[in-house]
């Protein structure tokens, strides 16, 4: 079994930011490593550094109720109690809930934060990766369903109806993350940042102070991280996301074994999809979470199924890499792509 991690966690991006050029647009640069993986907040002004800070803390306030591997979160207390009552949590995290299973009814169940029996039974990214019997999948198989998500909003309570369900948020958590901190550097007037949530996350604010575009390299997936790209999107205001099968996975007698897995099959998702990028519009609420949700979407669904739902909704564009090395484009899509590799063909 060969072990490939990358080692910046699930980092998909590469940022090209460039240096201020004025004390008025002083540049600060923060660097943490939270939610398992290495966090990057570049943001311009005098209230920059503060921002920054402030936004840090908001990460280890927001972990502390999302993540399923501390056992006091909100979202421990529910797994913890599936199939017996209903537990009251955050109200953040209901609508995290709530969104996600709006997009899981959307893409008819391609997004399912209900696969975490799956997530735990193949272990990937952990030391005790395996692939599973075809008999233990379909035992975990049983206890994966959105629908079986009950949430009572009169008091914030969510209750898993059967026993044995869990829910992970890993597939939203970081890009509500991201929105949450555009709003802190909006409180303290910062209008030009970049928002680097282990480079699968990716929110721009503003303009950059030399008043051109933002770049941020995709990353070839079959290369490692900084020894090629797909291309460099040029962007303004706006959510990105990418999601693919290079970011955490091993190999065993020559297949591919990703961490994104398939709530039909319980197997990684196997539609041709080897990467694929949303991009959001800053005007579209949630964008950021919305973008984080919807990778997933695309690369289970496939390039047929989940182009159709991308197209389907407003401000909402995606550009994927299937397993030949083509490059499909929703009609929406009008970002610019620069130095397209020529590992690459466009489809269309």
């Amino acid at each position: 079994m060969i072990k490939k991690i990358l080692a910046i966690g699930l980092s998909m991006l590469l940022i090209i930011s460039m240096v201020s050029c004025s004390k008025k647009d002083e540049k600060v640069d923060k660097y943490a490593t939270k939610m398992d993986t290495i966090m990057h907040l570049t943001a311009y002004g005098p209230n920059a550094s503060k921002a920054i800070d402030e936004a840090f803390k908001r990460v280890d306030e927001i972990e502390k109720i999302a993540s399923s591997s501390i056992d006091t979160s909100d979202v421990s207390k529910i797994n913890e109690a599936a199939g017996k009552e209903y537990v009251k949590v955050h109200p953040e995290i209901v609508k995290i809930i709530k969104t996600s299973i709006e997009y899981s009814k959307i893409s008819n169940g391609a997004f399912d934060i209900t696969v975490s029996p799956l997530i735990k039974l193949w272990g990937i990214g952990t030391d005790e990766e395996r692939v599973p019997a075809d008999s233990e999948i379909k035992d975990k198989l049983a206890l994966v369903g959105y629908k079986n998500i009950s949430i009572n909003e009169a008091d914030n309570s969510v209750k898993l109806m059967k026993a044995g369900m869990a829910i992970d948020l890993g597939g939203v958590a970081k890009g509500f993350t991201a929105d949450e901190i555009v709003k802190v550097f909006k409180k303290y007037g910062v209008n030009s940042a970049i928002i680097n949530l282990g480079g699968s996350s990716i929110y721009t604010l503003g303009e950059k102070p030399d008043k051109t575009l933002w770049s941020v390299a995709i990353q070839n997936p079959r290369k490692e991280k900084n020894e090629g790209n797909i291309g460099i999107v040029k962007l303004n205001q706006g959510a990105l996301s990418t999601s693919g099968d290079y970011q955490r996975f091993f190999i065993k007698d020559g297949k591919r074994y990703h961490h994104i897995l398939d709530p039909f099959t319980g197997y990684p998702a196997d539609a041709g999809v080897m990467s694929d990028t949303i991009r959001i519009d800053s005007s579209i609420p949630d964008c950021n979470m919305l973008a984080d949700i919807l990778t997933k979407v695309t690369f289970v669904s496939g390039i047929e199924k989940g182009m159709k739902i991308i197209d389907s909704i407003e401000g909402i564009s995606c550009m994927a890499v299937t397993t030949d090395f083509k490059i499909y484009k929703s009609s929406k899509w009008d970002t610019k792509i620069e130095d397209l590799s020529t590992d690459f063909k466009l489809a269309n």
